[in-house]
């Protein structure tokens, strides 16, 4: 029998050595970081950006650090559905269970988008650079770090998606069983070719984190990437990454199962069926409600940069300094032309 899913693979382990705290969640996130710091360097060398390795890496090192609380705390405010946290705050940060290492589970990437937001917008005027100049650069340079954060959450064999007999399903492991006696379950599994032998069953689900790591990270970056000198004014890119990112995840949703405990945050229509097999079109996720009010916001940030002062977008500022230069030597010989004739008149004058 043909079977339409393939099982997740036995040898990849959330733990990178079985039995040491080192997890491949963790090391994704550091490959995320160094690939938009290099995206990002890449960027600041292709314009000629005033802007030292130093400065670059102050300008990360704080970004990151406000990126990180904003996605933690707003992970264990927004989705943890118990009041650990509220009752037990110093958990938050603390990365150890029942005394074992475990890292800091849970973090969202509206968080994480809030606080790195802020953090470009505090840094940058400290600095006294160009925040919108600053938030183009950072919209190209997230997406594919983007990537290996979705990456690490489909090693964790987590956030996985809605039940599937399609082709491109996948059983993971830790994906919660379901009741064997319900008649959906037991359709999905002849479709599947799965055998029932008890009371519950695992079925194939959405590579949803692979849907998100492609079309919120690959797709995303190409796009901006392709735009980076093409944009019509400052701050362009960073509310068009905002949209882009926000209308996939929105989407993308829909194949994603919704957070446990939490479910639909908005449901219209109410169709009675399992949330692991169905998403109704008029139900909504915490996830997607977030993606709508990011979308709000960028349209708003759209409409606010392209009015402000000094919006044009400068491809080089190499050739800027020049110009500038060129511009101020000019006015110099300018001057000392104006200043001989003064002086010549006076001459004359007397």
């Amino acid at each position: 029998m043909f079977l339409l899913y393939v099982n997740f693979p036995e040898w990849l382990k959330p733990e990178v050595i079985p039995g040491l705290p080192l997890r491949w969640y963790g090391i994704m996130y550091v490959a995320a970081f160094a690939v938009a710091f290099f995206v990002y360097r890449a960027q600041v060398w292709e314009r000629h950006f005033p802007m030292s390795d130093d400065d670059l890496s102050g300008l990360f090192f704080w970004c990151i650090l406000s990126l990180l609380l904003g996605a933690r705390i707003f992970a264990t405010l927004v989705y943890e559905t118990s009041d650990i946290y509220r009752r037990r705050p110093w958990l938050i940060f603390w990365p150890f269970r029942d005394g074992r290492f475990t890292g800091l589970m849970g973090m969202s990437y509206h968080g994480g988008a809030i606080g790195g937001t802020l953090g470009i917008i505090i840094y940058s005027a400290l600095r006294r650079w160009d925040t919108r100049e600053i938030a183009d650069m950072y919209a190209c340079s997230i997406p594919l770090g983007y990537t290996f954060g979705r990456l690490g959450n489909f090693i964790n064999g987590e956030l996985y998606g809605r039940v599937t007999t399609g082709p491109l399903g996948m059983i993971f492991p830790h994906a919660a069983p379901l009741p064997a006696g319900e008649a959906w379950v037991q359709e999905a599994a002849a479709k599947a070719g799965i055998p029932i032998t008890g009371t519950m069953v695992n079925l194939p689900r959405h590579p949803s984190q692979l849907y998100e790591a492609f079309f919120e990270g690959i797709v995303c970056f190409a796009i901006t990437w392709l735009l980076r000198n093409r944009k019509p004014y400052k701050g362009f890119l960073a509310g068009f990454y905002y949209i882009l990112y926000s209308l996939s995840r929105f989407f993308i949703e829909y194949f994603r199962e919704p957070d446990e405990g939490l479910g639909y945050r908005i449901d219209f229509v109410k169709n009675g069926l399992s949330r692991a097999i169905s998403h109704p079109l008029l139900a909504f996720s915490m996830g997607q409600i977030l993606s709508i009010l990011e979308i709000l916001f960028a349209c708003v940030l759209l409409v606010v940069a392209s009015r402000l002062p000094g919006r044009e977008p400068i491809r080089d500022y190499a050739i800027l300094a020049e110009a500038e230069k060129k511009s101020g030597a000019a006015s110099d010989e300018g001057g000392r032309h104006e200043r001989n004739s003064r002086r010549k008149l006076r001459k004359k004058l007397r």
